[in-house]
């Protein structure tokens, strides 16, 4: 692993992300996809949470809010599907392990695989290098961004769905499990766009109320210009502030794009929102990063 330079974290400071190739070792990546193998290959999908994924606003407020799948996923490790892979009966219309778009969101405290690199040392050493002082691990996603149905990701900042008080205190760890171009949909950044605080945040709705998430404030609106793409090789990590905006496009190619994703808070002197969707719970509390 590359060491992590001043240079690079005074980049990370000035960008509001930071592209650390050959972090993870191609066997360390491979595990990842081989362990993701083993729990699609058990996974079990009861009919009522089959929740398709999207990132269309009104269709993510009715889908993903109004499912207590969703919800109450925190702490649990469950799957999230592309749009049109199941048909009126609720039967696969692709193979399985193609149809999901995102497994989440407590790999990294139930899965040994996924909590070793979650924990790994460099991750560590990282964190230390960063001056975090006392990092604990909010949730984690595998996202696959499927070969011709992956969908488009709209504009975002993290912040506007893990929101603390005060804000820059959320970090996003983005592991290529496999070559992210753009031609399979690699991410794309506006460059020093973590600087101006949020726009809008995701709050839980009043329990019991349909749909039981919504957004308060208004959603920015990004010209294209302002995008630089962010291709990295398998293995590499990108370092994501809060609030810098990102996207990435329709994966329309034949690869898919595998990524491990997680999210870092500093629990030191932070505040997290109870209107946040993502809650602990007795069960799991976030676990601290240093071991």
């Amino acid at each position: 692993m590359a060491f992590v330079t001043e240079e690079q974290i005074q980049q990370f400071c000035e960008d509001g992300f930071l592209v650390l190739e050959e972090f993870f070792t191609t066997e360390e990546c491979d595990a990842m996809r081989e362990q993701i193998d083993k729990i699609i290959a058990k996974m079990d999908v009861p009919p009522h949470c089959r929740t398709e994924f999207s990132t269309d606003e009104e269709e993510q407020l009715q889908a993903q809010g109004s499912a207590d799948y969703f919800l109450t996923s925190g702490d649990k490790i469950r799957f999230f599907f592309e749009k049109g892979v199941f048909d009126e009966k609720g039967d696969f219309l692709v193979p399985k392990e193609k149809s999901i778009n995102k497994i989440g969101h407590a790999l990294h405290a139930y899965d040994p695989i996924f909590k070793q690199i979650t924990h790994s040392s460099k991750v560590q050493e990282l964190g230390r290098k960063l001056g975090l002082e006392k990092p604990v691990v909010v949730q984690s996603m595998y996202i696959f961004k499927q070969p011709g149905i992956g969908g488009e990701v709209r504009p975002h900042q993290d912040a506007t769905f893990l929101y603390t008080e005060p804000l820059a205190k959320v970090l996003g760890l983005w592991i290529a499990l496999e070559n992210a171009t753009q031609e399979n949909s690699c991410l794309w950044f506006i460059p020093g766009s973590h600087t101006n605080g949020i726009t809008r945040r995701m709050v839980r709705a009043p329990p019991g109320t349909l749909p039981c998430t919504h957004f308060i404030g208004s959603e920015q609106t990004y010209q294209d210009s302002q995008f630089i793409p962010v291709p990295i090789h398998k293995g590499g990590l990108i370092l994501i502030h809060g609030e810098v905006v990102h996207k990435s496009e329709l994966n329309s190619s034949e690869w898919s794009r595998h990524v491990y994703t997680f999210h870092l808070m500093e629990a030191k002197d932070t505040t997290w929102s109870k209107e946040n969707w993502l809650q602990p719970t007795p069960e799991l509390p976030f676990p601290p990063l240093y071991n």
